[in-house]
């Protein structure tokens, strides 16, 4: 299968790299810098090739592009020479709704795809549509290396957008914050960050692998008149949960403009 990945940033060329793991096939790279699609090519091997050589003779594309970029892109590759009707294009443009991209490939040969950083490390949470359930076992071994993989119907594609999506960027943010009180109290920044970040996998694991609700595991370690509770009661007063959610729906909001541009 010649599978072409167009834009290489660094979501097109992690997913590029975890489909690599999972899949052998003939791989035809595109990115507007030269140089990132050729260190792409020394990892995964594959040919470096104009975006129109991939439209032509792809059999199944990623188009890694910003959703600004998307329709031009597609309407130019479409429109210059017939592509193939077999071919399956797998866009991951937040907020680009399967119908808009419909009016220049066929429906039954789309799927749209939001992934997240975490896949690098075959950690990631990708979620994805399509109307042609013949082509989720496809696309789901084509990712089977790059961590979690859910389908969901294409209403709920941007609210799991704005959380695992966007979700590493408040994560990191919350990471930053911990390793700076550590540094402030005395720590090493290289103490404080394993510190910090081995404790928000850890209870990211417990809250995934458990049936506990998040709340149960939260007073599993609140003793009464204890620091935890102290800092649990700061974190409401500075609105903490407030913000979190307010984040996740300004994402949201944001990622249905981006839809309707």
């Amino acid at each position: 299968m010649k599978i072409g990945f167009i834009g290489l940033g660094q979501m097109g060329s992690a997913v590029a790299r975890a489909v690599a793991k999972s899949q052998e096939g003939d791989f035809l790279l595109s990115n507007h810098n030269q140089d990132k699609a050729k260190a792409l090519q020394a990892d995964i091997g594959g040919e470096v090739v104009s975006n129109q050589a991939i439209a032509q003779s792809g059999d199944l594309i990623f188009l890694g592009v910003k959703p600004n970029i998307l329709v031009p892109l597609l309407k130019n590759l479409t429109e210059k020479n017939p592509v193939k009707d077999e071919t399956v294009w797998v866009s991951m443009a937040a907020g680009i709704q399967l119908d808009r991209l419909a009016e220049f490939v066929p429906q039954d040969r789309l799927i749209r795809m939001m992934p997240n950083t975490p896949l690098r490390l075959g950690a990631g949470m990708t979620t994805y549509t399509c109307y042609n359930p013949d082509l989720i076992s496809l696309f789901e071994d084509l990712m089977a290396q790059s961590g979690e993989v859910k389908f969901l119907d294409e209403k709920a594609m941007n609210a799991a957008t704005a959380i695992a999506g966007c979700g590493p960027a408040f994560a990191y943010q919350f990471i930053e914050a911990l390793i700076d009180a550590g540094i402030q109290n005395g720590l090493t920044y290289g103490d404080s960050k394993l510190l910090a970040s081995q404790t928000l996998l850890g209870a990211g694991l417990m809250v995934k692998c458990l049936d506990d609700h998040p709340a149960q595991l939260r007073h599993q370690v609140t003793s009464p008149g204890g620091s935890t509770i102290a800092g649990s009661v700061s974190l409401e007063k500075n609105k903490f949960r407030h913000a979190v959610i307010d984040a996740v729906n300004s994402a949201l909001a944001q990622n249905q403009k981006l839809g309707e541009d």
